[in-house]
């Protein structure tokens, strides 16, 4: 009797089709294609990385340039305190002499310069046809980025772009360098140097980078915003993880995280613009932390390689076609167990797991097959029992949700007049979580007779930890106000209490008053968040003025101080979050500030629960088909004494 020898399809692949396959086709087109394009890409790789690098240091070399005016500038002021004649005649001859600086100034702190005048800046640019133009600047610039931050962070800092209305009137990014008053013991800030660079110049730069028919560069800041694209509508309306998040790529906003951390790398990606496989080569600008982006388009730098493809797959094909021939005579011995099992499938997707396996007496991969099929059948009866119960748990979950929204909703008071025997005051609240629970909060409640408290908060994140952390919240303020503690102390602990133990790093933005119904006096703390609005009885529209503390939970020794207005007759006061201001329509567009203040100005005298409800229907009219991302928050006091 014969010895039978277990001879499995891999064996007879092997010998009959591989062999062929490895001597026509592998050893042709295998080692010269991998071969040729490994060492293209290394070519590319490196060319691209040397282009990116010396794109950056040209950039860094002019900004650097920039920085030397107003740090000469600021040693000037600090060791000869020159008058205005003086510092004046050096910023115009500075903007004479430096093509890459637009405009700069010197800006001194309120009233440093002269007791008789509370804002001295005055300011120097070029104008439209080159010559250098004198104006002061006009708003309060000391709550400007370009002044604030240095001036809190003591060191010079580069500001994120921005348009800078009523003096220079362009796109720029500043420079800015704060100095001192030498003569003071206490190193007193005397004020901020600035020099200005326009983003037309920036942009002329970066696009001057041209890479075949379809490369191009562009310029991110260190927060990640479009400086410079091709797309115009990018630049300063998006970031590059607002267009990741837009096109839901994960790998983008990868690449964005390095981009900002100053990492320099080579990268393959979609372009965005022919939606064909690119490279991309990012490297960071030393001088203000934003990083350079030059995208390479592989098709064309490829083009070679395919070319010598294609002319490789034409003798392969020939080849395979020989193949061909082989794998007929070898096929039938394959394919009548697999056609008896591909029936056995077919009835398997119909849902029939009682189908009937056929006998398969070899001992090769098709053996192995039909049992794996028949454990197939077994596996999926399992399968269906286990989503069956995953199912079942799903929508406990989701029911157990649906309580905790009940839950949540309950412990905010929803209960309006909430106080029906007093007449002295009206108030109305709403909250939209935007998912099952939220982590906006809302409470007002009376300590004595004649004061009350009102909160308005928005907590970090969304879902049931901001909810659970909004409680927390709630409750501390509750305790603490109660203690007959000022606005400013009660804050202090709350913010004392979340971050001593707070291993999540949540953190709530806040408002926080004491409303004396008698008297109309409003003591309140903003700690970070949005500043409330006064409605006054003949219409005219306050925002309220910030108390300039930081969100609680962060630092527990950050210092929190109180400010005072006071509501006449017939005033209202108007509390929000920011699912307010930045609800977004399907265009991606903003509801804004704008909007609100100019219907708290046309309906500002409504009924404050009539108000309300017209402010959700006008935020739900805008947001349209746009699902909700945030919060939605509201708080109306209208004081009504006799």
């Amino acid at each position: 009797m014969m010895k039978t020898t277990n001879r499995g399809i891999a064996f007879k692949l092997n010998l009959w089709i591989l062999t062929s396959v490895t001597l026509i086709f592998a050893v042709i087109f295998t080692y010269t294609y991998l071969f040729t394009r490994d060492m293209l890409i290394a070519k590319i790789e490196q060319s691209a990385l040397d282009l990116a690098r010396a794109t950056s240091e040209d950039i860094d070399a002019v900004l650097l340039s920039v920085e030397k005016t107003p740090e000469n500038i600021a040693v000037a002021m600090e060791q000869f305190r020159p008058q205005s004649g003086a510092f004046t005649g050096l910023i115009q001859e500075t903007i004479k002499r430096s093509p890459e600086i637009y405009g700069a100034t010197v800006a001194f702190e309120p009233w440093e310069y002269s007791t008789n005048i509370r804002y001295f800046a005055p300011y120097y640019y070029k104008g439209r046809d080159g010559k250098v133009e004198f104006t002061y600047i006009p708003y309060d610039y000391i709550y400007e980025d370009w002044y604030q931050i240095p001036k809190e962070l003591d060191e010079p800092v580069w500001s994120e772009p921005y348009f800078d209305e009523g003096a220079g009137n362009i796109l720029m990014s500043t420079y800015s360098v704060p100095f001192y008053d030498l003569n003071s013991p206490e190193k007193k800030l005397w004020g901020v140097t600035t020099a200005d660079i326009s983003l037309a110049w920036l942009q002329e730069i970066v696009q001057a980078i041209k890479i075949g028919e379809t490369g191009y560069g562009f310029l991110i800041t260190k927060n990640g915003t479009f400086v410079t694209h091709p797309n115009s509508r990018l630049i300063m309306n998006e970031t590059i993880f607002s267009l990741a998040e837009a096109k839901g790529d994960a790998r983008l906003r990868e690449i964005g995280r390095r981009m900002i951390a100053g990492e320099t790398g080579f990268v393959s990606l979609n372009c965005e613009f022919s939606g064909k496989p690119c490279w991309l080569v990012y490297n960071p600008l030393s001088s203000n932390e934003w990083s350079l982006g030059v995208m390479f388009p592989k098709e064309e730098l490829m083009a070679d390689v395919f070319r010598l493809n294609k002319i490789v797959i034409g003798l392969g094909a020939a080849g395979f076609i020989l193949i061909m021939f082989l794998i007929a005579a070898i096929s039938g011995t394959i394919t009548r167990p697999l056609r008896a099992l591909t029936r056995v499938a077919e009835d398997v997707a119909t849902g029939n797991l009682d189908a009937e396996m056929p006998e398969v007496k070899s001992r090769d991969e098709v053996a192995s097959l039909a049992h794996s099929l028949d454990n197939m059948k077994t596996s999926l009866k399992d399968y269906i029992r286990d989503l069956t119960d995953l199912t079942a748990a799903k929508e406990r979950i989701e029911s157990e949700l649906q309580i905790a929204r009940d839950i949540q909703m309950g412990i905010l008071p929803k209960v309006f007049p909430p106080f029906p025997e007093r007449d002295d005051f009206a108030l109305y609240a709403d909250v939209e979580p935007a998912k099952e629970v939220g982590g906006d909060l809302y409470d007002f409640f009376f300590i004595d007779e004649e004061r009350l408290c009102v909160t308005l908060g928005d907590v970090s994140g969304k879902g049931v930890p901001a909810a659970l952390f909004m409680t927390i919240t709630q409750t501390l303020i509750k305790t603490r106000a109660t203690q007959n503690l000022s606005a400013g102390e009660v804050i202090a602990w709350v913010n004392h209490d979340l971050a001593q133990e707070n291993p999540s790093f949540m953190f709530v933005t806040m408002f926080f008053g004491i409303f004396n119904v008698k008297t109309g006096d409003l003591d309140y703390v903003i700690a970070g968040h949005n500043p409330p609005y006064i409605v006054r009885v003949n219409g005219d529209l306050e925002m309220m003025p910030s108390t300039k503390g930081m969100a609680l939970g962060i630092r527990e020794e950050a210092k929190y101080s109180a400010a005072k207005v006071t509501l006449s007759q017939g005033d209202m006061l108007f509390l929000y979050t920011d699912g307010v201001t930045e609800a977004m329509d399907p265009h991606n567009d903003l509801f804004s500030e704008e909007r609100l203040e100019n219907i708290l100005k046309e309906h500002g005298l409504m009924k404050v629960g009539d108000l309300i409800k017209h402010i959700f229907a006008e935020v739900h009219s805008f947001a349209d088909t746009a699902p909700q991302a945030d919060d939605i928050t509201m708080l109306a006091l209208r004081y009504t004494p006799e």
